[in-house]
């Protein structure tokens, strides 16, 4: 099977890279840069330059792909997005996703699978939801929204199939995010963001491990069972609980609490809703029909793998006062992922 991936210099991408070649599949992986290639070598892929907005860039690199996998986003990785770093991600979903499908037809492909989140379809009462819940989409994921919608629509004219997974929130020992957490998690500044007037309402979240996903981006673009799914792992956790769980995992200082009206002047108000705002739900159908267990079925397995994984390589240095955060080889490789991301391929 030739599999054609973009945004395969990412958290998620190179992984879906590593899965697919170790199962003994060609691996195409969209590159910009020479730091890109280097990535998709090591996973075992072959980089091919382009751009997720330039159609023609695509349409070269993904000749002869039999599966195409829309994995690129531009989710912003700052402290405090601004307007134009949503606006890119924006662009990156939906007219990536408008590039991608049209590619996919022009080359023949047979099947699309799409990337999305489950909090696109959070219930406003905070409530546990599956996929036949009606979106409720904010600014934040409107696009994500509209990109399954193209990714669905263009398979009604094409001759290909869709499969559209929502994921729950990544994390991982590289991701951007979770490297932030845990640097001011060590520093005493990683505050908990609740809701309500003083920040003591906790929300759920549906977390998933990045290499979990892969997994299950592998499945989607391998297997037969097409439809929209959602992919978490088997439990929801708030994000008290999971910031306390890794302030635990490296020796820090309890989280303080502040609320999410406070929060958004200091991180963003589309963040500080994405930290207070429950996303409980399930993968039951997904599980069901491609027959795949989360390897970290739960944060606190995932949360010690990402901890013991910044203990080897580095990243985290025992000292007589307790742990400090170092940047290693390893990190820096981290950091130039979250940067191609934010510039995705």
């Amino acid at each position: 099977m030739n599999v054609f991936v973009a945004g395969a210099t990412g958290v998620l991408g190179r992984r879906l890279v590593a899965e697919l070649a170790e199962r003994g599949h060609e691996v195409v992986g969209l590159t910009r840069d020479e730091s890109g290639d280097r990535l998709v070598r090591a996973a075992g892929g072959d980089p091919r330059r382009g751009d997720v907005l330039d159609r023609d860039s695509l349409r070269a690199a993904a000749t002869d792909a039999d599966r195409v996998v829309h994995a690129a986003t531009a989710i912003p990785t700052d402290g405090k997005p601004t307007d134009a770093d949503w606006e890119r991600n924006d662009r990156v979903r939906r007219e990536g996703a408008r590039n991608l499908t049209a590619v996919a037809e022009a080359v023949g492909a047979d099947r699309f699978v799409q990337q999305s989140v489950v909090w696109v379809a959070r219930r406003p009462d905070g409530s546990e939801f599956d996929e036949s819940a009606t979106p409720n989409p904010d600014r934040s994921t409107r696009s994500a929204l509209d990109a399954e919608r193209i990714a669905t629509e263009a398979a009604d004219d094409a001759g290909f199939e869709t499969t559209v997974l929502r994921c729950g929130f990544f994390y991982a020992h590289d991701s951007a995010h979770v490297r932030s957490f845990a640097e001011r998690s060590l520093a005493g500044r990683m505050p908990i963001v609740g809701g309500g007037l003083l920040g003591r309402r906790d929300a759920e979240l549906s977390f998933l491990h990045a290499d979990d996903a892969a997994r299950a981006f592998a499945e989607a673009a391998l297997g037969t069972e097409t439809g929209l799914y959602h992919v978490v792992d088997e439990q929801p956790v708030t994000t008290a609980d999971f910031l306390r769980a890794l302030a635990d995992r490296l020796d820090a200082p309890d989280p303080r609490r502040i609320p999410g009206w406070l929060a958004k002047y200091l991180v963003g108000e589309e963040t500080a809703r994405l930290l207070t705002s429950p996303m409980p739900t399930a993968a039951e159908r997904f599980r069901r029909d491609f027959d795949w267990e989360p390897r970290y079925p739960t944060y606190r397995e995932g949360l010690d793998a990402v901890v013991e994984r910044w203990r080897e390589n580095g990243t985290l240095r025992e000292t007589p006062g307790g742990y400090e955060w170092h940047e290693s080889d390893e990190s820096r490789d981290s950091r130039a992922s979250a940067l191609a991301e934010e510039n995705p391929t």
